[in-house]
């Protein structure tokens, strides 16, 4: 792949906002209770994958695999320090705020609360954890990105203003493409991106969508885009996880990574918007805002 297979110019400092690291697997430990088992995925497999795109800057997200244990991201990011950000995953009711406080130095701005995954309901009380999560994280200038789907994104919503630190959702908000900008829940988060009460990354569009080029996430990444682009960012996703049962195992199977054209998840952002600044805004301005480049 090489950035010629891109339909635009791609603008200097270009980020992906979304992708993980695996390994080496003898030096990291798995989650002994995980939904999957994955290949070994390290940082400098990454670059040489995205420097021939003209990615430069990239923002390590932790994956469910590791759990709360986030040495692999950290060391990325001490590997990685002008070019990487991270979003970890922890329990606030173990983490002391110097704990946090090293994340900050090595590079950390946020913290990822996966509710797809968990199957976990909006309850009250998570509310009040995340409200809670959310003023631990808040002195640092953290924001809280959310693996959600449209239904939980609308049951969130009243409670948004509550939240004294910016939001961030995954993957459109796993919106399904095939049901295009009509269907439940799709309304609202195009709203609130509107009113800048949240940020969307426009990333993953393999996960929304089974057209084998994603040509129909084209409706729903435009409204996104359209309804406020200072709101929002892109990313890949790589190494882009097979898909995998959400039950909790024991040492689960090796789950291959599914053979995705990067180059072409990259060009989506030339049918999603033709202005030159907006792609400038999604790939350079906006990372740069919100994770501090």
């Amino acid at each position: 792949m090489n950035v010629q297979k891109v339909p635009f110019r791609v603008p200097e400092n270009a980020c992906d906002c979304h992708m993980h690291v695996f390994g080496p697997m003898d030096r990291y430990s798995l989650a002994p209770m995980r939904a999957y088992t994955p290949p070994p995925a390290t940082h400098k497999d990454y670059i040489a994958l995205a420097e021939p795109l003209g990615l430069r800057r990239f923002v390590v997200v932790q994956p469910s695999a590791y759990g709360t244990d986030n040495r692999c991201l950290l060391d990325t990011l001490d590997a990685c320090r002008n070019q990487a950000r991270g979003i970890v995953v922890f329990d606030p009711s173990t983490i002391a705020d110097h704990d946090i406080a090293a994340m900050h130095e090595r590079g950390v701005c946020g913290v990822r609360v996966n509710l797809v995954s968990s199957s976990t309901a909006l309850s009250s009380g998570v509310v009040a954890s995340i409200r809670l999560l959310a003023d631990r994280i808040a002195p640092f200038g953290w924001h809280l990105q959310f693996f959600v789907g449209l239904a939980q994104i609308a049951e969130m919503a009243p409670e948004l203003p509550t939240i004294s630190v910016p939001v961030v959702f995954d993957h459109m908000g796993n919106a399904r493409a095939e049901l295009g900008t009509d269907q439940p829940g799709f309304a609202t988060l195009v709203d609130l991106v509107a009113s800048g009460q949240c940020w969307v990354k426009v990333s993953g569009a393999y996960h929304i969508s089974n057209d084998p080029q994603y040509t129909d996430t084209g409706p729903i990444a435009r409204a996104l885009i359209g309804a406020n682009a200072d709101r929002i960012v892109w990313g890949t996703d790589w190494p882009h996880i097979g898909k995998t049962a959400r039950r909790l195992e024991r040492n689960p199977g090796i789950v291959p990574y599914r053979k995705i054209d990067d180059a072409g998840l990259l060009s989506l952002l030339g049918d999603w918007t033709d202005s030159d600044d907006v792609r400038r805004k999604i790939l350079v301005d906006n990372p740069r805002a919100l994770y501090g480049f």
